[in-house]
């Protein structure tokens, strides 16, 4: 059974980076940052599985960027999307000592509390079996990953391996493959 799960709100959300629990400003701050945590999966395959992630952002999707995106998305659908967003490196996320995936859109924003909400969004790894056998699983090429930190870089957040993106009444909607997405905890700034 598939359950959508819808993980961000308005297009002026994404656009300005102001949500319901956000005050002002999208940011792009320069300095390296690297996160590391915990995933612990909550349903499906991942079930009672935990594993250690390493997160490190190296630069920040423009606004500008962020603008071009979803204007992409909303004409063309998330394969436009996924191929505009393509080669892009901002940075790397990787699992349990892998060698990790290139991050291809990253977009952070301040809270009212003076903490960050961080939106990433990478190609997901895709198996040959996914690929060779059409499965439906290929219609979920993107993964998914929002942070939310404090003040002092601590957090935890969401991560959806294998997600369908989609611009529907002028909002972005993110579906997960996958009945929950898995949680990130212990999520700490090491640098």
């Amino acid at each position: 059974m598939r359950v959508s799960f819808v993980v961000l709100v308005i297009l002026c959300t994404l656009l300005i980076g102001i949500s319901p629990d956000t005050t002002a400003s999208a940011i792009t701050p320069t300095a390296k940052e690297e996160y590391t945590g915990t995933v612990i999966g909550v349903g499906g395959s991942m079930g009672g599985v935990s594993r250690p992630f390493t997160l490190t952002i190296e630069d920040r999707t423009s606004a500008s960027e962020t603008s071009r995106a979803i204007a992409t998305l909303a004409e063309g659908g998330q394969d436009a999307l996924l191929k505009e967003l393509q080669g892009k490196k901002l940075g790397r996320f990787s699992l349990g000592g892998q060698v990790g995936r290139d991050l291809n859109f990253v977009n952070e924003t301040r809270t009212a509390d003076g903490g960050r909400r961080i939106t990433i969004l990478f190609e997901r790894w895709m198996n040959l079996f996914e690929v060779r056998s059409g499965a439906r699983s290929e219609d979920y090429p993107f993964t998914y990953i929002e942070l939310k930190l404090d003040a002092s870089g601590k957090g935890e957040g969401t991560f959806i391996t294998a997600a369908r993106i989609r611009f529907k009444k002028n909002e972005v909607e993110v579906e997960n493959f996958g009945i929950y997405p898995a949680r990130l905890a212990g999520v700490e700034l090491r640098n």
